[in-house]
């Protein structure tokens, strides 16, 4: 064979090669949006039902493993946080407290040492000072009117 007569060879091979493909294609083409479609009818299948499926195991992770999962977290933020420092407020309020019963019984103590004797009586007071409860009804005073108080009060 000759250089020429295997070059016209191959490309009779070549265009016979173009030919069968395009038939090949002609005849899977049809097969091949039948596929598409098919395939495309198993997806939206597959999708409805995987939708609800999820929605369920949503659900269930929801009340069983989100609450452990919150506890976990809430309790490793516990752990996590420092101590808080100790207060001194039941000290003050200890400490206020004391005070206020000291200054009670101190006020207690002066009041019943400063208090004036309430067992005295009227003829006992000095014959000027005279009050209103040692008047009579006329208005005059007893000190003046009756001698005996007045001696009573110089005799003490």
């Amino acid at each position: 064979m000759s250089r020429k007569s295997k070059t016209k060879h191959e490309a009779r091979m070549v265009a016979s090669g173009a030919r069968a493909a395009r038939q090949l294609a002609a005849q899977v083409k049809p097969l091949a949006r039948s596929a598409g479609a098919t395939t495309t009818r198993g997806v939206h299948r597959t999708r409805a039902w995987a939708a609800p499926q999820v929605e369920h195991a949503g659900q269930v992770v929801q009340d069983s493993v989100a609450p452990r999962v919150s506890a976990l977290l809430s309790s490793a933020a516990r752990r996590l946080e420092p101590a808080r420092p100790r207060s001194g407020r039941w000290r003050k309020l200890a400490g206020g407290s004391a005070v206020t019963a000291v200054a009670g019984a101190l006020a207690a103590l002066v009041r019943s040492r400063t208090k004036p004797d309430t067992e005295v009586s009227a003829a006992e007071t000095d014959a000027d000072d005279v009050t209103p409860a040692a008047q009579t009804r006329d208005g005059q005073s007893r000190a003046s009117t009756d001698g005996k108080a007045r001696q009573q009060t110089h005799s003490s």
